[in-house]
């Protein structure tokens, strides 16, 4: 078998309908376009999209990867695995962690995730946990106290 040999599958490929050589061809005429208007014309018609003059659906979406959060909440993150250097029985808070500097910016209220391992027993107060930090914290016999839902009260700065 050669390259040039290859063909496409019998009935696979169609031959493209030869309209307007005359009405015994079964599209003479006009040639199934109707009488007039756009659609009839030569060229090609519409460009995808188009609603007839009203405005078209991509133009009317916003043109963002994602649409935006309209009140974000911002949080100073910790892992649980930065607080196991910890003395036992401390009371951890956003502000301890800054004066210890663990964490060197306040950028919102304290939240802390469960990445890492914990085996100090401490008292944690912050804003937000994940439920693997909760457990986490309180398999290592600590405890976990969470301050309000809205992170804006809990923040001086922001």
């Amino acid at each position: 078998m050669r390259l040039h040999e290859v063909t496409p599958k019998e009935g696979s490929k169609r031959h493209r309908r030869r309209v307007g050589r005359g009405i015994s061809a079964g599209q003479g005429a006009s040639c199934g376009f109707g009488m007039r208007g756009q659609k009839s014309r030569s060229g090609t018609g519409t460009k995808p999209g188009f609603e007839g003059g009203q405005m078209p659906l991509y133009r009317r979406v916003p043109k963002l990867k994602h649409f935006p959060i309209v009140n974000p909440h911002y949080y100073t993150i910790i892992n649980v695995g930065q607080l196991d250097g910890l003395p036992a029985k401390t009371e951890v808070t956003l502000e301890s962690l800054i004066e210890q500097g663990i964490i060197t910016t306040n950028d919102g209220p304290l939240k802390v995730l469960g990445d890492g391992e914990l085996k100090t027993s401490l008292m944690v107060t912050a804003a937000a946990f994940t439920k693997v930090a909760q457990q986490k914290i309180e398999a290592a016999g600590g405890s976990w106290e969470e301050l309000s839902k809205d992170p804006q009260q809990n923040t001086e700065n922001n």
